[in-house]
């Protein structure tokens, strides 16, 4: 058997570097992109979670608030300085929820507190809702209202 002289040169070839290269760069590709869409998902998340705090405490801050007034409204804006820059506020409203049946001014009441914080993502708000419930008293301006004509659970 004869064997054929080895050559003194050993390496790549032209080929194999570009194909090497090629494989490289669609993986680095692939990996940029995956990197990209996480790092998105982390900032959407994360004012999620913002959100969650802010209304937390706003929630329990509205739900302390005996003077809040019943279905009205109420809203505030946070300092951008507390939002990382973003335009936020929060909107509440206050309602009877539960009473027993033949009620009158001075009944115990169920209350519920709806609360909206909102941010704003470029030009779309974004919504997180919350809601709360306390124990309340039923009073005349309740009924004169006309909550007592709405089935309970449906303001």
């Amino acid at each position: 058997m004869t064997r054929r002289p080895r050559s003194s040169q050993s390496g790549f070839t032209l080929l194999e570097i570009l194909v090497a290269t090629t494989i490289m760069a669609v993986a680095i590709g692939g990996l940029l992109t995956a990197l990209s869409t996480t790092m998105r998902n982390a900032a959407r998340l994360t004012d999620y979670d913002r959100a969650a705090v802010y209304s937390r405490h706003k929630l329990e801050e509205l739900l302390e608030n005996r003077k809040l007034p019943k279905l009205l409204w109420v809203e505030g804006q946070w300092d951008p300085n507390m939002t990382n820059g973003k335009q936020s506020g929060w909107r509440a409203r206050l309602s009877p929820w539960e009473w027993a049946p033949g009620s009158g001014p001075g009944s115990p009441v169920l209350e519920r507190i709806q609360l909206e914080i909102w941010w704003m993502e470029g030009e779309k708000r974004k919504i997180y809702y919350a809601e709360g419930f306390r124990r309340g008293i039923l009073t005349q301006r309740d009924i004169e209202s006309g909550v007592l004509l709405v089935p309970p659970g449906q303001q």
